[in-house]
């Protein structure tokens, strides 16, 4: 059987681990699934366009764009959460003078103004005293700017940047650099990715999503516990990249996989305040119906 996965973001990176794994395992081919896994192209729209016009049979994603599609009455589920902590920071250089949020007041900050990422850092600035109606946003569109950039000049920070990924490119010396997870400067609780599919896909063919994530589960089990087998898919999915910086990356974005753990929990205490935080900052046009975004059924039962 063949099934179309796209992953988050514009080329694969470390957090697909698990899928990169259980591809190159062959744990998708014994079950009898022809997987593709693939990422979006943007003149086509995110993994959510893709899932949406039956063009993808799973899609990971972040749960913000979930949630704005489901208020929009799109039958697009969660099944499982990826991650369990935000992955943006804000960055900058030590070389700046940059030591807290409300210091962005009069400088330039890069950042691809969404309404959700407007609204991020209007509220990161705010709950440091600071008024973010006096700080110049830089349009960057979906370029992440690196530190690299903002020592040269480019900008004073930017926001956007994963502490687990991007954050660790470039040249800079890492005592250069200033990175704070938006999670440690007050945002809201929230699972970064989701990995979801259609309802109907739910309702016609519910064994196809629990066999797909029985094994996705065992990719990311073993991505943790045996990092080789994830620096081996590595070298086929993403050999662009040095296998330090992934190594690095692996370590970081692995905890934030499990949740006392279990894989794939999605956590009424990450949804509902996130659902809340954007209705109040009107990305969302009310908080209500979080709790039918997602199911959690077709994971596996934990031991006990």
């Amino acid at each position: 059987m063949s099934v179309r996965v796209v992953l988050e973001y514009l080329h694969p990176w470390t957090n697909s681990a698990g899928f990169f794994v259980a591809s190159r395992q062959g744990w998708f081919a014994e079950a009898g699934l022809d997987v593709e896994l693939t990422v979006a192209d943007p003149s086509r729209g995110d993994s959510l366009a893709y899932l949406s016009r039956f063009e993808a049979d799973f899609a990971v994603f972040p749960s913000n764009r979930l949630l704005v599609r489901r208020a929009r009455h799109e039958p697009l589920q969660a099944v499982a959460a990826i991650n369990h902590r935000a992955m943006e920071t804000i960055l900058t250089t030590t070389a700046t003078g940059i030591t807290r949020p409300r210091d962005l007041e009069g400088r330039r900050l890069a950042l691809n103004p969404t309404p959700r990422g407007l609204a991020m850092v209007r509220h990161l600035i705010a709950a440091d005293g600071g008024d973010f109606s006096r700080v110049q946003v830089v349009n960057s569109g979906t370029r992440e700017l690196l530190a690299d950039d903002v020592a040269a000049g480019e900008v004073d920070a930017t926001f956007g940047n994963y502490w687990a990924w991007d954050a660790l490119l470039g040249n800079l010396p890492e005592s250069d650099r200033v990175v704070w997870p938006v999670d440690t400067l007050g945002a809201p609780p929230y699972h970064s990715y989701l990995l979801g599919t259609q309802e109907s896909t739910i309702e016609r063919n519910p064994v196809l999503v629990r066999t797909l994530l029985e094994i996705v589960e065992r990719g990311y089990r073993a991505a943790r516990d045996e990092p080789d087998l994830a620096a081996d898919a590595f070298e086929r999915y993403v050999p662009y990249f040095s296998r330090e910086i992934l190594r690095r990356s692996l370590d970081l974005i692995t905890p934030t996989w499990f949740h006392e753990g279990r894989w794939g929990q999605v956590r009424d205490e990450l949804m509902q305040p996130y659902a809340q935080w954007l209705a109040d900052y009107g990305v969302l046009p009310s908080a209500g119906g979080w709790e039918r975004s997602y199911s959690n059924n077709f994971l596996a039962v934990p031991v006990s």
